[in-house]
């Protein structure tokens, strides 16, 4: 578990302690003014019920605003994954690209080199003539 959880849970076992030792007090009766009427009921009850009425407004608020979280985390995901296959497909294609550019290069370089090995062979020839005239 979490620390947050085991703080929550620890608070809130502080908190039913603490009503169930002084319950008493918490289900006397006393007289509230409710604007147009008054009336007799435990103020501890009243209580109790405002605040769980509160932490039920709270833990909604929550639910809500994690919702909203994981909704925009989800979309942030998707457009990462998004500009990650854009990315991909660059890459892929720059390599694409650059064996391309690298067999042109060497299919250039090969027709250099066979012109000069037939420029080698044709300069031997020459001499080879030159040699067997002048014996």
């Amino acid at each position: 578990m979490r620390f947050r959880s085991l703080l929550v849970l620890a608070a809130s076992g502080l908190a039913a302690l603490f009503v169930v030792l002084n319950w008493r007090v918490f289900a006397g009766t006393a007289k509230l003014n409710l604007l147009l009427t008054s009336a007799d009921v435990p103020v501890g009850v009243v209580m109790l019920l405002l605040f769980a009425l509160g932490l039920l407004v709270w833990w909604n608020y929550l639910g809500a605003w994690q919702g909203t979280l994981l909704t925009e985390f989800r979309r942030q995901a998707k457009e990462l994954q998004a500009q990650r296959l854009l990315a991909e497909s660059a890459e892929a294609s720059r390599f694409t690209e650059l064996g391309t550019l690298v067999r042109e290069e060497i299919a250039k370089l090969r027709t250099e080199l066979q012109e000069t090995e037939h420029s080698i062979a044709a300069t031997l020839g020459e001499m080879d003539d030159r040699l067997r005239k002048d014996h």
